[in-house]
């Protein structure tokens, strides 16, 4: 499937019905009274979170979505029938903004979540609405409100635990399959990955996180280098950046240390506050190394980077290292989870005294 993370559509709720004015009219009635009922609702636009898309390609092609028109009122005091809604099934992590103003109006960060996002039309008012003891025979009735019409701009960041940063050929494709369920394209050849992959990663039972892999960044991204940097939008929801380093380039001139440097970079460029996230150095392709210079060429790496973070030697190919690097992260992910949870009052009453009192 074609992946779409953009996309603008026009979207218009249903007018509502127009108000009836009408008099009963029945044998022996002379007087029956105001009859007309109400106009219907015009439908609404509704958006639902579905997590079983990952692509907002649907709305590539058809752009316009127009709900239907409230019925008329009419006589015998019935009210028009509502509109027919629409609803209109998006990812989970779907932005919804105004295209003109570019104000969000929603996000869509819940599965199963529902929204409206253009409110149909009232129905107007019948004239049994306006009888009163002074007014009898009522005459008025009013049409029925306009239903929202609105220009809007989707935007699709993925939702994601982890995020991959590195290179083209950096081995995250290859590392995302090896710790994940995800099948993403892996060739020996730069820019193999050209839309964002997920996986779960499942640590244990009823323990896992969610992966995300970006197509690869490279100097000069910002100015539209490579595939620019339009996928890092969705690395800015994900709460821990694993940063892979290929230790061992097919090319002996390249130097991996310049390379972060420039990832980077280009990453404080495009959002400082993706730059400010917690981000891990993992080393990636070591068993490219002999086993005596390993030691040696990580020390090298980590001083000219000056990192101080944590650092992890692993092979995405053979699994060497991935289980103690995805341990961390999820012992990572947790210790996050359980600090930002709002603190749970507890009644005194309930409290065990250490006396045994």
């Amino acid at each position: 499937m074609k992946f779409v993370d953009e996309a603008t559509i026009e979207v218009a709720a249903g007018d509502g019905g127009n108000g009836c004015a009408s008099f009963r009219h029945e044998k022996y009635k002379e007087f029956g009274g105001p009859d007309g009922g109400d106009g219907g609702r015009g439908g609404h636009l509704l958006a639902v979170a579905d997590a079983s898309l990952n692509t907002l390609v649907d709305f590539r092609y058809t752009r316009r979505f127009e709900a239907g028109r409230g019925e008329h009122g009419k006589g015998s005091d019935m009210f028009g029938v509502k509109g027919d809604d629409i609803v209109l099934k998006m990812p989970v992590g779907t932005i919804i903004a105004d295209a003109e103003t570019g104000e969000v109006l929603h996000e869509l960060l819940v599965p199963g979540e529902v929204i409206t996002i253009a409110k149909g039309g009232d129905g107007g008012f019948g004239n049994m609405h306006y009888k009163s003891s002074t007014n009898r025979s009522p005459r008025q009735k009013t049409p029925g409100w306009a239903g929202e019409r609105k220009v809007l701009k989707l935007e699709l960041k993925v939702l994601a635990d982890v995020g991959l940063l590195g290179m083209p050929n950096a081995g995250k494709s290859t590392l995302i399959a090896a710790i994940s369920n995800a099948r993403p394209k892996i060739a020996d050849y730069p820019f193999t990955t050209l839309y964002p992959n997920l996986g779960v990663v499942r640590v244990a039972p009823e323990k896992s996180f969610v992966v995300a892999d970006v197509p690869g960044l490279i100097e000069g991204a910002s100015e539209g280098a490579g595939l620019g940097h339009q996928f890092l939008r969705h690395l800015q929801r994900t709460r821990l950046l694993l940063h892979i380093l290929d230790v061992a380039p097919f090319d002996a001139g390249v130097d991996p240390v310049v390379q972060a440097k420039a990832i980077v970079a280009e990453l404080k460029k495009f959002d400082p506050k993706l730059h400010a996230k917690p981000r891990w150095l993992v080393l990636n392709k070591l068993d490219m190394v002999p086993t005596d210079q390993r030691e040696a060429l990580v020390k090298d790496i980590v001083k000219r980077l000056k990192y101080k973070g944590p650092v992890f030697e692993i092979s995405a190919l053979t699994r060497e290292g991935c289980e103690r690097l995805i341990q961390g992260v999820y012992e990572y992910l947790a210790k996050e989870f359980q600090s930002h949870q709002a603190p749970v009052d507890v009644d005194p009453r309930f409290v065990e005294d250490p006396r045994g009192l």
